[in-house]
């Protein structure tokens, strides 16, 4: 039973398929994280909410007018990746471009579950179509962190978004880190994320020419993908030291969500992060950073907190940064 849903977007074919294929345009509406090696036969990997990434190849491609490839999920088992097809076809029209997307290869409720999910995202896609970028989706907030993992994906998803269209202006901004501006903050994250992604298996690429938020989503996605690869048992060594998995995995989310903060607190921009995605990462926190070692690993000491704040404000206090900067 396919699923077969057009939806028109103001974009002309060429905007379009560039919106539905490039990891950069996909993380504008659809997708956490996005790996694409766009030619017949390569593969993808798309991190569409936290803890649920499909996975396939890619088909067929005629630029700006057709993509074909198999979808499925790493997950789970009833779906797995190249078990259906999806078929992209862009028509112009006299309003921009008609996007006609064909879900075959589905049982009756496969075909209802992906019926949800496709009909979300194509809203998103007009969207972004329309505004560049589809705003927040409250999908990747991942109200119910499952794991070390899932949490990583959706505090990735927060920081993203505070560093999308950042400026050169921006770079040289001071942030309350007091020995990093904006620009060395970011090479701190990037550093930490190829560091930690390491600690699972290759290494991680890092190019520091690409702007941030793409340096950083791209570093991340290497990064996130080589955990799922390996999973959380086990130990991993780090800068000599061999810790716990689940550990090295949690300083993710604690460097995703509170650089979030450095970054929008320098550049004057909001952090919207759910409740409940807050709590997990500060239990994280108060794991991870234990007292005696928080000079060591550059935090300072907590700075008081009243415990009826939202959590992400207990988060940022508990890290030893000033609220009163955001």
């Amino acid at each position: 039973m396919p699923f077969d849903k057009t939806v028109v977007v103001p974009l002309d074919p060429d905007a379009t398929f560039a919106l539905v294929t490039e990891p950069e345009r996909l993380r504008r509406w659809q997708t956490v994280a996005a790996r694409v090696d766009l030619r017949t036969g390569g593969g993808y990997r798309w991190t569409v909410v936290p803890g649920h990434s499909a996975a396939g190849t890619f088909q067929e491609i005629v630029p700006g007018r057709r993509i074909v490839f198999t979808w499925g999920w790493e997950e789970g088992t009833d779906l797995p990746p190249g078990a259906s097809t999806v078929t992209v076809t862009l028509t112009p029209t006299a309003n921009g471009t008609e996007v006609r997307l064909v879900h075959e290869g589905l049982n009756d409720e496969q075909a209802a579950r992906h019926a949800e999910g496709w009909n979300h995202y194509l809203d998103r896609l007009a969207a972004a179509a329309v505004a560049g970028d589809a705003g927040p989706d409250e999908w990747a907030a991942l109200s119910q962190p499952l794991d070390e993992l899932a949490s990583a994906e959706a505090t990735l998803a927060v920081v993203q978004r505070v560093l999308r269209d950042l400026t050169a202006d921006d770079m040289s901004e001071q942030t309350a880190c007091t020995e990093f501006t904006v620009a060395q903050l970011a090479d701190h994250l990037a550093g930490s994320i190829t560091t930690i992604g390491a600690a699972a298996g290759p290494k991680i690429e890092d190019d520091p020419a690409k702007p941030v938020e793409a340096r950083i989503a791209d570093a991340a996605q290497q990064a996130l993908e080589a955990w799922r690869r390996r999973g959380l048992d086990g130990t991993v060594t780090i800068g000599g030291n061999t810790i716990p998995a689940p550990l090295a995995a949690g300083i993710l989310s604690i460097e995703f969500l509170v650089h979030a903060w450095d970054f929008a607190a320098a550049v004057n921009r909001t952090v919207t992060v759910e409740p409940a995605l807050s709590e997990y990462v500060l239990d994280l926190a108060h794991t991870i950073i234990r007292p005696e070692a928080r000079g060591a690993v550059g935090f300072a000491d907590p700075v008081p907190a009243e415990l009826t704040a939202h959590p992400f404000e207990r988060l940022i206090a508990f890290t030893g940064r000033p609220l009163t900067t955001a």
